[in-house]
């Protein structure tokens, strides 16, 4: 792994990088920063995320370690998902990321509005 960089497309490392920049995960990481939580409350907390892509998305974390997937033996069976140590340790980073967003979104948009604009003049 020594030349291996995350500019290499075979590379773990940008496997990993694909996974936690994949906006899925940030928002299942989010909901689940304080508590464990049930399928369908991560669902319908994340709004927007079809029922196969949260289901794919929660597969892909639980493959990687970032989350925990606890099935009770009831009928219908109950399953738990929260976040592992690794999971956990992403938090101060995305919270990071949520904070740069919200003090620079107003510059973006007017950005993109002059951009925009700059289209329709030409």
């Amino acid at each position: 792994m020594d030349d291996c960089t995350v500019y290499n497309k075979d590379c773990p490392i940008r496997m990993v990088l694909d996974r936690i920049a994949d906006k899925w995960t940030i928002l299942i990481v989010g909901s689940l920063m304080y508590e464990t939580k049930r399928f369908g409350v991560l669902r319908r907390e994340i709004e927007g995320v079809s029922q196969k892509m949260l289901t794919q998305t929660l597969r892909g974390m639980e493959r990687d370690g970032l989350i925990n997937r606890k099935i009770y033996p009831t009928i219908p069976p109950k399953v738990e998902y929260s976040l592992t140590d690794s999971g956990q340790s992403l938090i101060k980073i995305l919270l990071d990321i949520q904070d740069w967003t919200k003090d620079n979104t107003n510059n973006i948009l007017a950005s993109r509005k002059a951009y925009d604009a700059s289209l329709d003049e030409q």
